[in-house]
């Protein structure tokens, strides 16, 4: 297949512009744009989301948890 050369580019570029026409492409890349934007915001926060608090007291792992009832079933 080889390269793209700046022939190709302009035949993807004027297939593009046929398709969404010289309007739509502002739009199309605004919301592009956003969708970037939101994704990174979304990735910065559950960083910080993730990270434990130093005020939650943690127990060892090898401690056993009682079992919880189900709200379905009945104590008897």
């Amino acid at each position: 297949m080889g390269e793209m050369s700046p022939i190709h580019w302009m035949i993807v570029a004027v297939v593009v512009l046929v398709l969404f026409g010289g309007r739509k492409i502002p739009d199309v890349m605004r919301g592009l744009g956003q969708g970037i934007r939101e994704f990174k915001e979304g990735l910065r926060s559950g960083e910080s989301a993730t990270a434990p608090s130093p005020s939650v007291a943690t127990q060892p792992h090898n401690v056993a948890q009682p079992a919880a009832t189900l709200p379905f079933e009945e104590n008897k």
